[in-house]
Formats: structure tokens, C-alpha cells, sequence
């Protein structure tokens, strides 16, 4: 690993030097609010010279997010963000490549970019706000919408299977995949940190909460009577233990993961599984990101993160390798190769 050629800034930047002189235009209660006061908060920590941020958009709400912060941006067309943000990281491997996007735009009209975008691996860090709707075009279903949503699309309820961004990205042989909350921006720039940090693409899904046209979509998760019980925070190293009294767990079973509570029918903290985010299998990760209430509580902040050769390093080492063996090293060589004439 290492390829990361990002300039340090040589001055401690705040918050304030991120904030965009911009009006924010999403509407008020919007969750896009707390992710982006998240992302401002961040960049400092990750400490990089403002120059070398971009964000890359596509089209719907989340995709105003290059006007709203203080660095390069390029709003790009609908589902082709990854494409465009892939060029940009070739070019310039001195740039911080973000790309802020939702649940259609990454997985409906863009689906296709951002499968390849995983495999590939490149050293980019995806946000896919999710809010199960399409908001911007005012409350069609989405890829993510449950199965049954009615909306402005389906008004009898959908007919379709969602997809669930997890094990899409997992399914892609994505290295990186992390979940957080709208609710918590303390925790959303917890666990940007972290996909700062990694070589490769960086999958964080947002659970964001549309006031218009999908409010409470994520009830059961955040709603402070059932969130306790409905939210396992995994952090490397530690047992996966969740609930009001901290009493439940996640224990490997026969047919996949189980939730138990410990002291009851022979249930030891000892049965409790411990996350391992660096796990090159992704089995368990697997397992966690396809986790969903009221059965399981929904896995929050960094699932997976494995390591593996990204796409920057192995083109950089393939051009190297050609220039080393290649007799052309020069215009003049290249002019005076293969059949010539004298005139």
C-alpha cells in the first residue's frame, strides 16, 4: 500500500475553512444537513491542503453536496459519478476523491459504475446517502424502497426486491463498508476517518431520513424507545454486544449469525462474537451488513475493511514496468521506430 499522494496542509484547518458561502437548499429537518456539517468537520482532521479535495456528484439531493463545501466539486449527470470521479483519481492521484451520492443514483441509473467501481477497487471514498426513496424527483421508489412501499410510483405498494447496499458492495468484492446514522454526525465523521484511511473504495452508507416524502423510513432504528435494542456498534476488537441493559449478543449459530441474551438458556459472554473489520474472508462481514430489524439490530460503523492491491497501485506499477523494459524512451525513439525512410 502506499500510493496515497496527498498533500498535508502545512496550517491546522477548521471547520469554518470547509463551510461554502453557498445557501444550503436542502429543506429544513433534512438528514443531508448533519452528513455535511460531518464532512466539514472531518476534512480538517484528515488534514490535507484544501487544494486537494474533490467532490464528485451525480444528480438528486445528495449530489448539491460539491456547492456546499469549500473545495473543488464537479456535478456531474445521473449514475455517473463513479465514472467521472474515476477519471479524476487516474489523473490526479494527488486528489482526495469523494463522492456523495444516493441510493438511486448510485444504485438504479448508476448501478453499473458502482459494482465496477468496487471491484476495481479505487482509491476513492463513496458516500450513498440512503433514505429508500428518490427525493429530489419528489417520491418515486427507489432500488432500496421495502418491498411493499407506497409512493408516488407505487401507489398499491412495490412489487420489487430492495437492494440492500451491504451485500451489493460486499458482492462487488468491495474492501471497505461502513454504516452510520444521520442522527449521530459524531459517529458519521468517526467512521469517514476511517474510510480516509483506507487504501481503496470505500463504501459508507448513510441511513438518511427524507422529512417530505419518506419520513421515519428509519423509525425503528433511531426512535429512542427501540434504538438500544435495534443498533449493534461494532468497534474492531471487541465482543458484539447491544440493548438497554447490554445484555444481548451476536453469536455464530448453525445457519448463520444468532441473537442472544446472555444468562438466559445457557448463554455465556464467552458465545458472543468478536468483530474483526480486517478479516480478509467476508463471510461474517457478509452476515452483518445483511442484518435488519426486528430480527437483528441494524451493524453500525466500519463492517469491513480488508486490504488489497487498489487499482492506482497496480496501474502505476504496470506503467513502470513497462517503461523499464520498453526500448521507446523517448519522442525521437518512437519517431525512428519500425520501418523509416530517408527522403
Amino acid at each position: 500500500m502506499g500510493y496515497k499522494q496527498m498533500e498535508k496542509s502545512p496550517v491546522p484547518l477548521s471547520h469554518e475553512d470547509f463551510a461554502s458561502d453557498q445557501m444550503v437548499k436542502w429543506c429544513p429537518g433534512c438528514g443531508d444537513h448533519a452528513i455535511l456539517n460531518a464532512v466539514e468537520k472531518v476534512f480538517p482532521i484528515i488534514g490535507y491542503k484544501k487544494e486537494s479535495y474533490v467532490l464528485v456528484s451525480g444528480i438528486g439531493c445528495s449530489s448539491r453536496f460539491p456547492y456546499y463545501v469549500n473545495t473543488y466539486g464537479f456535478h456531474g449527470i445521473h449514475g455517473r459519478a463513479n465514472a467521472i470521479a474515476t477519471g479524476v483519481r487516474i489523473a490526479n492521484p494527488k486528489l482526495s476523491v469523494w463522492i456523495p451520492t444516493g441510493d438511486g443514483d448510485s444504485m438504479a441509473i448508476g448501478g453499473n459504475h458502482f459494482i465496477h467501481i468496487i471491484r476495481r477497487n479505487l482509491d476513492v471514498n463513496i458516500m450513498l446517502f440512503n433514505n429508500k426513496i428518490y427525493g429530489l424527483t419528489k417520491g418515486q421508489y427507489s432500488p432500496t424502497s421495502e418491498l411493499g412501499s407506497v409512493t408516488k410510483t407505487s401507489p398499491y405498494g412495490t412489487i420489487e426486491h430492495p437492494f440492500k447496499v451491504g451485500e451489493l458492495v460486499i458482492g462487488a468484492q468491495g474492501t471497505f463498508f461502513a454504516r452510520a446514522i444521520d442522527s449521530n454526525p459524531k459517529f458519521i465523521t468517526e467512521v469517514m476517518l476511517e474510510a480516509a484511511k483506507h487504501d481503496g473504495t470505500s463504501v459508507v452508507e448513510i441511513l438518511q431520513n427524507c422529512v417530505i416524502f419518506n419520513d421515519g423510513t428509519h423509525d425503528m432504528i433511531t426512535n429512542r424507545e427501540t434504538k438500544e435494542d435495534m443498533q449493534l456498534t461494532l468497534k474492531h476488537g471487541e465482543k458484539m454486544i447491544f440493548g438497554k441493559e447490554k445484555n444481548k449478543g451476536i453469536k455464530q449459530g448453525a445457519h448463520g449469525l444468532e441473537v442472544i441474551t446472555i444468562g438466559e438458556n445457557g448463554a455465556t459472554l464467552d458465545d458472543v462474537l468478536v468483530h474483526d473489520m480486517y478479516n480478509p474472508s467476508p463471510g461474517v462481514h457478509l452476515m452483518l451488513a445483511k442484518m435488519l430489524p426486528p430480527a437483528f439490530p441494524i451493524a453500525l460503523g466500519v463492517i469491513r475493511s480488508a486490504e488489497s492491491d487498489t487499482y492506482c497501485e497496480l496501474l502505476q506499477d504496470s506503467i513502470d514496468e513497462q517503461k523499464a523494459i520498453n526500448p521507446i524512451k523517448c519522442v525521437d525513439d518512437l519517431l525512428n521506430s519500425g520501418d523509416t525512410w530517408v527522403i
